[in-house]
């Protein structure tokens, strides 16, 4: 089960035990030193889980990153804290947009619902606004005509390449914003020209010839955005057994 959905159906259970026992305190001035478990738990609890629920909704939420498609910004292992109100709030489970009028902007490092299993959440670069143009050439990216620039090659045989395999990174420039992005020469790279519908993003990995993102399952609409990822609080290394120090704490560009 989605673990959203069992805080909201936990607290809408704990809140109906809390409500239904202050009620029928004041109701027949009932005053116990001791309540049966069944009570006295969920009552307890009620506050304890509305809180959490409301800060993970409207707050912040961490997640896990379960793939190297953001590679080299993110590896395999770290976990994340995401702002859920910068895209507007949004109601739990649901996603609708309730408050707020905030939106992606080109660079964002975005958390959202997949578009072909909302169940599941993705997290990619945001490249594309909507009405973009999108020109993907020779492992570039163009939006509207302007090239995202590159600079800075240099080979890359850090976490997530293997010995002897060819990669390259790269700092790319977008609307102010510089990142790195993963290249593998030798994989094959489709080119292709898209227009972004409106009321939907272009997202793509960092870790650009590893990445299943919008060039292959299309654009994603605003009511699955989620929230904009900001800090790598705790990063588990599998390979060494152990926890990443040197990646606690880092700021996602």
């Amino acid at each position: 089960m989605d673990f959203e959905l069992l805080l909201v159906l936990l607290t809408l259970l704990t809140g109906l035990v809390w409500g239904w026992d202050r009620w029928l305190r004041r109701r027949e001035g009932i005053d116990r030193d001791r309540d049966p478990w069944y009570i006295d738990l969920p009552r307890s609890l009620f506050p304890v889980i509305l809180a959490v629920l409301l800060v993970r909704a409207f707050v912040a939420e961490p997640f896990r990153i379960p793939s190297g498609s953001m590679l080299p910004t993110l590896q395999t292992g770290d976990f994340i804290l995401v702002n859920k109100a910068a895209y507007g709030l949004r109601l739990p489970v649901l996603g609708t947009r309730m408050l707020g009028d905030g939106e992606p902007e080109r660079g964002d490092v975005a958390v959202f619902r997949y578009p072909e299993d909302p169940s599941q959440d993705y997290i990619k670069r945001i490249i594309g606004l909507p009405g973009d143009e999108i020109r993907y050439e020779d492992r570039t990216f163009y939006v509207n005509g302007e090239r995202l620039e590159q600079g800075g090659e240099r080979p890359y045989n850090g976490y997530g390449v293997n010995s002897g395999e060819l990669a390259l990174l790269r700092r790319e420039h977008i609307a102010g914003h510089t990142h790195p992005i993963l290249l593998h020469p030798g994989s094959r790279a489709s080119e292709f020209t898209y227009t972004v519908p409106e009321g939907s993003y272009f997202a793509v990995g960092d870790n650009r010839d590893r990445s299943a993102d919008s060039r292959i399952w299309g654009p994603v609409d605003d009511d699955y955005l989620v929230g904009e990822a900001f800090l790598v609080w705790m990063s588990w290394d599998a390979d060494n057994g152990g926890i990443a120090w040197q990646r606690i704490g880092q700021w996602i560009e």
